[in-house]
């Protein structure tokens, strides 16, 4: 069974509330089997013209659809997406449909090597990309984000023909990283629906397959599988179950972070610092790549190029960025996880309990993404109108859509924006609260020695809280639009 240890089933209410694939419209589409092909292959023909108008056309990127759609629009709805329903766009993610090409010219794959079977190479892979953001600005570089677009869909071909299973998406990709940790807040999960049915099944074709249908190849064996880590909406479980006892169900957001279970596919939390540290990089880079934005950058840019004497741009972003995505988090979390052992007493290692209450911080992070994000989504949603005119101009020498309005940007008005950003950052910060506190009640029955552990992560979190409504009452960069 791939190497998928059968734990204990987790305790669940799955059965009860809304099931979205027994909704009359959205559920008859779900149970099609061909629903993920549907998906991918609008996003694929998206992806077709932002590699070719970031090649061929104007180089200046609020005109050009690879300056828009990837950094605007993409960003915006992914997080719109993760917040209203779950992780939709690994659902509908193109890069598969070479890896299903790749399966046709090598159906053989060799196994993950072992010692990659774990996030550290994806979290690096994402420090890097979030280094590479700024540090080569790609958000204003059409070329050099199709370059970003067409090497995806080579590392995704090669990983996925030479391995079998998911490597590329379980322990590779980094815009799954964020889709997994982030899908935690979401408010669905694919779940099963009555327990007792997975007890009595004997063939686990959710994580075997049939009749042609894969079963989870992240290894998420569905009777012992807890929320949304790793898991990509593939729904291949749905259609491979013979009693249609998996569903998309609705759930509490943020919950599997609150008990230390083993649970399938991933184990237990507080054993996987690698994950731990993933959720800390998320967390990190919400506020560093916010900070990258906003005009007090610039003045710190130029004050590290003058005192270290190196240039303004490059260098001096490195420093920052070591600084605010390496050195400040390690010692920050160290710091809370040492004030937890000596409130408690515990004589817990402390990486162990680092590992434990790091997971906290990633409603933050996400109310952080959410707000920075949809800034910019809310403010330039309607540059896909003007951008697209002007493709088609471009390509045709007509103007078929007439000529590109480019007065048109905002989708809200502006003041309604910050008061909308505050609200999704507090809503994290809340979460993360309610989600340490439930942490350290799963370590500590006694209430006043669970509050104890906490505090000191409550008192990160307020840094963090205060940091961030500093940030979004900063002029920011309005890129990816004329303004």
């Amino acid at each position: 069974m791939r190497g998928v240890l059968l734990q204990e089933p987790l305790p669940t209410k799955q059965g009860q509330g809304v099931d979205l694939t027994r909704l009359p419209w959205v559920g008859r589409f779900l149970r099609w089997r061909h629903a993920r092909t549907a998906l991918q292959i609008p996003l694929l023909l998206t992806a077709a013209l932002v590699i070719f108008d970031g090649l061929t056309g104007p180089q200046l990127s609020p005109k050009n659809l690879a300056g828009v759609l990837p950094w605007v629009h993409w960003r915006g709805l992914v997080v719109l997406a993760l917040l209203i329903a779950g992780n939709v766009f690994c659902m509908a993610c193109p890069f598969m449909l070479t890896r299903r090409l790749a399966r046709r010219f090598f159906p053989h794959g060799r196994t993950w090597p072992r010692w990659l079977r774990n996030k550290w190479l994806a979290a690096g892979l994402l420090l890097a990309f979030f280094w590479a953001y700024e540090a080569w600005d790609l958000w204003a570089s059409p070329w050099l984000t199709a370059w970003l677009a067409v090497g995806y869909f080579v590392a995704s071909f090669v990983i996925d023909a030479v391995f079998a299973g998911a490597p590329f998406c379980k322990y590779v990709c980094p815009i799954g990283q964020f889709n997994f940790v982030n899908a935690i807040h979401s408010p669905f999960e694919v779940a099963v629906r009555d327990p007792d049915v997975c007890a009595a099944c004997r063939t686990k074709d959710c994580i075997k397959g049939r009749d042609g249908i894969p079963g989870c190849e992240l290894g998420l064996f569905q009777q012992a599988k807890a929320g949304n880590l790793d898991c990509t909406f593939c729904l291949d479980c749905v259609h491979a179950c013979p009693y249609s006892n998996v569903g998309v169900l609705a759930r509490v957001p943020a919950a599997e972070l609150w008990m230390d279970t083993r649970r399938a596919g991933i184990g237990r939390l507080s054993l996987r610092p690698d994950l731990a540290w993933l959720v800390l990089a998320l967390t990190a880079a919400a506020f560093v790549n916010a900070f990258g934005m906003v005009s007090p950058v610039y003045a710190l840019q130029e004050w590290l190029a003058s005192t270290v004497g190196l240039g303004a741009d490059g260098p001096a972003w490195g420093i920052i960025f070591v600084t605010g995505m390496l050195v400040v988090p390690v010692l920050v979390v160290g710091g809370a996880a040492g004030m937890t052992r000596w409130l408690t007493g515990t004589r817990e290692p402390l990486l162990r309990v680092a590992t434990r209450y790091t997971y906290a911080l990633a409603p933050m992070g996400f109310g952080m993404w959410l707000a920075h994000y949809l800034f910019h989504f809310l403010s330039g949603a309607l540059t896909i109108v003007p951008v697209t005119q002007s493709f088609v101009l471009d390509v045709t020498g007509k103007p078929l859509l007439g000529s590109p309005a480019w007065q048109l940007a905002a989708l809200l008005p502006r003041p309604w924006l910050l008061p909308l950003e505050i609200v999704l950052l507090t809503a994290g910060f809340t979460l993360s609260l309610v989600t340490v506190y439930f942490i350290a009640l799963d370590q500590w029955s006694d209430r006043r020695a669970a509050a104890r552990a906490a505090l000191p992560w409550v008192a990160l979190l307020l840094i963090l809280m205060t940091a961030g409504l500093w940030l979004l009452q900063q002029p920011m960069d309005m890129r990816g639009t004329m303004m």
